[in-house]
């Protein structure tokens, strides 16, 4: 996307709501967090959209200009490893 500094930047937001199917957001959050990755889990003051999706939470990972490629790695890399664990159960 655009650098912070030009027009078309204004207004947006680096972040992004998941679920993992057939897994709770808390629980995705919380392996997360003892990866050291942390996300938020809940409703994010959507919950009419969550009632409309059929969804209970959701997850949100969030990025600005000070996040490095190592962190958005690190994110993807124990997101997969959360992912595992709970199939691996």
């Amino acid at each position: 996307g655009p650098s912070p500094k030009q027009a078309g930047a204004r207004g947006r937001a680096s972040l992004a709501s998941f679920n993992v199917e057939g897994l709770h957001a808390t629980d995705v959050s919380t392996l997360l967090d003892n990866a050291g990755v942390a996300v938020r889990s809940g409703h994010h003051c959507t919950q009419p959209l969550h009632r409309y999706l059929g969804i209970a939470a959701s997850a949100r990972a969030s990025a600005y200009i000070y996040n490095t490629a190592g962190e958005v790695d690190a994110f993807i890399d124990a997101l997969a490893d959360t992912i595992a664990f709970f199939t691996e159960l």
